[in-house]
Order: structure tokens, then sequence, then C-alpha cells
């Protein structure tokens, strides 16, 4: 739903990211009279989404010398005559460097104050922000870990099985699990040196492991007027090693209390912490029914599409107009959360071998959108899918009035796309959509309900 009023600050806006995002983005630059500018490393140059448009490459293949590579972007932005500019998620996304860097040239960063999120970016602070405006914590570490004797000494308090995580971590890059005390050492180490090839940082922090909860997220929009409201929550818990795959809202295995609760609290979390922009925060729902948060992601998600679906409500719309400026133009009240919406992320991977990678040509892609289905994509016939960067071919999205519904839309959809050439993960999706767990809604983090190929 878009609120169909032009954005008077913005004519030409950049887009420093690459594939379905990026085509996510300019859909809506389009419908606001927004010329989109594109970004690009030389593996994309050529890509099908970028047909007829104005695109800049911005360097080599590599991502730290394209999509990574901030002063090249910023340069290219300014160079294009672009006023703002939007990082869709992951590379540049939620770098404060990157944020600050563009304000200083005058770009319009889409996204939170650079400060915002350097203390959201950095786990414990953020952590402490959220408890003081009332959210409940795993228990774990109050800071970074000063050294392995302090894990050890956690380990006594908080009890086994813990988490290892790295401070400046995402991903489940730099997170290790200890059951055991003899583990510690080896599990400390290595999540170190991962975490310090990551993200530049070894800092880790201890979580208790919750075992067998639920990922429950929530999503907020708030303008720079201290306007904050929510868009209902996600379950994100159909996860193989800590990557969503399956995204629905609303999470039915929240009661309407807890909801209730947890919603009001993000709200006022955000507001409290000076929140701008489109922002999740991610919680994990314990064995005892508490949902307990994990972190805030200040950017937008890929699942956004699950809420816009139930609202109604552009998301990269408002993140354009909140950071031109305008107030929010809904209030709490305004916003109709309507029937479920479930979404598959249809990576080029293949299920029945480990999940690995199939980059190549894609020789034949057919997929329709009906009603009530949505298919978020930049791939067509004869599009290579390039080994460099993330899978993602494309994203089915279903509404239904109820979650049986929304689920049977979404079946008959991945059962008809056609895409020859490489492998996919629309088997594994289909195995997890036909299981008894899924559909009984009875499942957890730990496994992928329904799936043995892995």
């Amino acid at each position: 739903m878009l609120k169909c009023a032009p954005v008077e600050r913005f004519r030409r806006l950049f887009i420093a990211n690459r594939g379905e995002v990026a085509a996510r983005i300019a859909r809506t630059c389009d419908a606001l009279g927004i010329t989109p500018v594109f970004g690009v490393s030389e593996a994309d140059r050529d890509a099908p989404y970028l047909r007829d448009r104005e695109s800049v490459v911005l360097g080599p293949s590599r991502s730290s010398e394209s999509y990574l590579a901030r002063e090249r972007i910023v340069q290219a932005a300014i160079q294009t005559q672009c006023s703002a500019l939007h990082p869709g998620w992951g590379f540049v996304a939620e770098d404060p460097l990157f944020a600050s860097l563009c304000e200083a040239h005058g770009v319009t960063f889409i996204g939170p104050p650079a400060a915002v999120m350097q203390e959201l970016g950095r786990k414990t602070p953020a952590k402490a922000a959220m408890a003081r405006a009332g959210l409940k914590l795993i228990p774990g570490s109050d800071g970074v870990l000063r050294d392995i004797d302090h894990a050890a000494e956690l380990i006594e308090s908080v009890g086994l099985p813990v988490l290892l995580k790295a401070e400046s971590g995402g991903g489940g890059r730099g997170m290790r699990v200890v059951r055991n005390r003899s583990e510690l050492k080896e599990a400390f180490d290595s999540a170190q040196a991962e975490a310090r090839a990551a993200f530049a940082d070894h800092r880790l922090y201890l979580e208790k492991l919750i075992e067998g909860g639920r990922h429950i997220e929530i999503q907020l929009l708030a303008d720079k007027y201290g306007h904050v409201v929510h868009l209902g929550e996600r379950d994100c818990s159909v996860q193989r090693k800590h990557q969503k795959l399956i995204e629905e809202s609303p999470a039915l295995v929240l009661g309407d209390a807890e909801r209730a609760r947890t919603v009001d609290a993000a709200v006022r979390a955000a507001r409290a912490i000076g929140y701008v922009g489109a922002g999740t925060m991610e919680f994990l729902l314990d064995e005892d029914g508490e949902l307990r948060f994990m972190e805030m992601n200040a950017r937008l998600q890929v699942e956004h599409p699950v809420s816009e679906m139930r609202t109604g409500i552009d998301l990269v719309e408002a993140q354009i107009r909140i950071a031109a400026g305008e107030p929010l133009w809904l209030s709490q009240d305004d916003i109709e959360l309507r029937g479920h919406a479930i979404e598959c992320r249809i990576n080029a991977e293949d299920p029945s071998n480990g999940f690995a990678p199939s980059p190549g040509v894609i020789e034949h892609w057919e997929a329709t959108e009906v009603e009530g289905i949505r298919i978020d994509t930049h791939v067509e016939g004869g599009y290579e899918v390039p080994p460099h960067y993330d899978s993602l071919v494309c994203k089915v999205i279903a509404w239904g009035p109820d979650r049986n519904a929304a689920r049977d839309r979404l079946v008959e959809t991945l059962q008809n796309i056609r895409c020859d050439g490489i492998s996919t993960t629309i088997p594994m999706h289909l195995s997890v959509l036909a299981s008894k767990a899924f559909r009984d809604n009875r499942y957890d983090t730990r496994a992928v309900p329904g799936w043995g190929g892995d």
C-alpha cells in the first residue's frame, strides 16, 4: 500500500546492493517517481534486472572490492547525483562507518543514525539498553568476555549448555555451542578466530543455550519525531544452521497476552534508544513460554514481505519517507493485521547433497503470480547465478485468510515453478510444508521439520 504521494526531497536514489533486494527497492522507487541508480560488481553488470537501468560498476566480483568498498560506493552515489542511498540488507547495511561516511558527504543514508547503529551493532550494549526498556534477556554475560577464564566462571553460574557469540556477529558466524567444559577452549579459540576474520572484532559474549525454542521477531517502524509503530510479529523458526528458511505471520505459538506485552515493550524500547527507520527485534521463545530478547537488526529484513502482505504497507516506501524527514503517516490504530502470510526463500542449492551451492545458468525460468501470491525475484531464463554471493534466487510469499489457506496456495505455487539448469531448495520447502510437524505447528529451531535430506 503506497502512500501515493511524491517524495519531494529525493529525485535519484543509489542502490548499494544486488540481486533480489536491489530489484525490490527499485520497484518502490519507480512507484514513487524516484530514479534508481544501481551500484554493481563486474559479476553482476549484465544481470537482467539492470536492463534499461542506470548502473555503475563499483569494482571486481569480490565483495571487498565492490559491495563492501565504502569509499567507492559513496563516490559513485555522488558522481551520479544521488541524494539518497539504500543499502538493502547484508554488505554495508549495518555498517555505522559507512552510514557516517554517507552523511559526511551529503548523501542521505536510508537507515537509522550511525550512533544508534553503532550501539545496536555491539550486542552487549544493545542488550543492556533493551533490559532498561523492560525486555527480558537470555541469561549470560553482562558484557564481553574478558578471557576464557571469565567464560568458565559464567558457565558455573548459568549452567551448560551455552553459546559463545561474536560481539559484532551475525548470520551464525563467530558462534559456537559448548555442551561440556572440555569443549570450551576449542570453541572459544575457533569462535574468536572466525569473528576476527568475519568482523575484524574477536570479542565474544556468552549466553545460555535455549534448546527447542522458537525464533520470533517484531517488525517496527520509527520516524525522527519519536513515533514508533509495530507491524506484528513473524515466526522464523524453520532454520538450518541459524539461517532462516521459512517465515510466517502471525506466530500462532504465541498467546495473546504474551504477544501484546512484547510488542508494547518492543515499541517502548525502540523509542527509548532513539531508533529511526525500519527495524526488527528478535526474540527466542523458551520452554516456559517467555520471549527473551536476542538482538535488533537495524535494517530491512529478507522476510519483510510477510509483514507487507498482512498490512498492505510498503516498508521500503516507509524507509524512504522516514529518511526524507517525513513523519509517519500511520498510527498504530491505522495498522490492520489481516490473515496469514508465509514466505519461502528459494536458494540455488542442492538440498539432497548437503545444500551444496548450485551456481550456473538458469536455462528456463517460469514463476507466476496469482491471487494471494507474491514472487520477489531478479532472475529470468538465461540468467547466470554467480558463485560469489548469497544464493537467493527468489522469495515466494503466500497470503490467505488463515494458515492452511496460505500454506495451500504456497504449495501449489512452488509445485508450478520451473527452474531448469540449476538445483534449488524447492523440494525441501515442499517437504517441510507437507510435514505433520509444520502443519501442526509443533517444531522448533533445532531441526528442519519434515526434512531428512541433509
